[in-house]
Parts: C-alpha cells; structure tokens; sequence
C-alpha cells in the first residue's frame, strides 16, 4: 500500500473541503465551490476505494455531517452526489457497523462542539479543542493504538487536518 499516495488523497480532500466551503459560506460562489466540491468527493472516494481504514474516515465524515444538517449548499449536495454515485457503481468497502459508528460519533461530536462550545464557555482549552476537532483525531489514533486502524492512517488524517487548516489560510489571505 502506497500511504504517499493516501496521504495526497486526503491532503486534497481537506483542502478542497475547506476551500468550497469558505467560497460558498463568504463569497455565495456556488460554481467555483461546486468544482472544488467535486474535486474534494473524487479525492475522498479515490481515499475510500484505495484504503479500508480511509473508507471509514470519509464515510463518516459523510453520514455525520448529514446527521448534524452541516450539509447545507449546493455545493454540499452535488459533492454527497458525487461521493455517493462513485461509491455505488463501484461497490461500497465492506466494513464494520461497530467502526463506521464509532468514527460517526466522533464527528458528530466534533461538529456539535465546534458548534456548541464557543457559545457556553471562554474556556481556552475547550474551545481550541472543538475548534480543530480533536475528538475524530483522538479516535482515530485509538482505532490505531488498537490495531483496528494502520497507524499510517492517523498520519494520513492529520494531513487531512492540516491541509484543511491550511485551505483557510489561503482562502482568507487571497480573498
């Protein structure tokens, strides 16, 4: 398994994540985010199909946002499309309920933090932790302590991670 490759997959899928949204969210531009949407679900799904650990990631990252209701553009929409279109003609990984939850909840609470947190309390930690979503970090690196999870993946997020940091520093410097 080549995690250079992996590694680049999830790196553009964070960027480009982050990049359409800033450009829907700030400047309503629903083409240029829609292309950057889509080109974000074709690195997620290259990630999903290439690698079973990154199939957990990505999908969770999917169903969690629905289940939060942060899947809310156009831009958004044509991205599940397109993750979800790929995913179905190609076949779906197999993969464990017990994980694929586990890794939901994770975002979900990542999601409902970052939502929730800067509004209820000053608490530096609390809010530095909930603003970089440590809670799917913290479990991904536990499914790969565990050996459920190649430690390779967490390093694979982490680029996600950065690369979306990353993507907002761009977008707000050359906006």
């Amino acid at each position: 398994m080549n995690y250079v490759v992996l590694a680049l997959l999830f790196a553009l899928s964070g960027f480009f994540m982050k990049y359409s949204d800033d450009l829907y969210d700030v400047n309503h531009d629903v083409y240029i985010s829609t292309v950057l949407g889509i080109i974000c679900a074709i690195a997620s799904v290259a990630a999903t199909l290439y690698n079973t650990d990154a199939a957990y990631i990505f999908i969770s990252i999917l169903i969690g946002n629905l289940i939060v209701f942060k899947v809310d553009g156009i831009h958004h929409i044509v991205t599940l499309i397109v993750f979800a279109a790929i995913l179905f003609i190609v076949g779906i990984p197999e993969l464990s309920l017990v994980i694929l939850l586990i890794c939901i909840l994770g975002i979900i609470g990542d999601e409902i933090g970052h939502e929730l947190i800067p509004n209820i309390t000053y608490n530096k930690f609390l809010n530095f932790f909930f603003e970089y979503c440590f809670v799917m970090k913290i479990v991904v690196l536990l499914l790969a302590v565990c050996g459920i999870f190649d430690i390779w993946i967490f390093v694979c997020f982490i680029m996600f991670e950065i690369f979306y940091v990353v993507a907002g520093i761009v977008f707000e410097r050359y906006n």
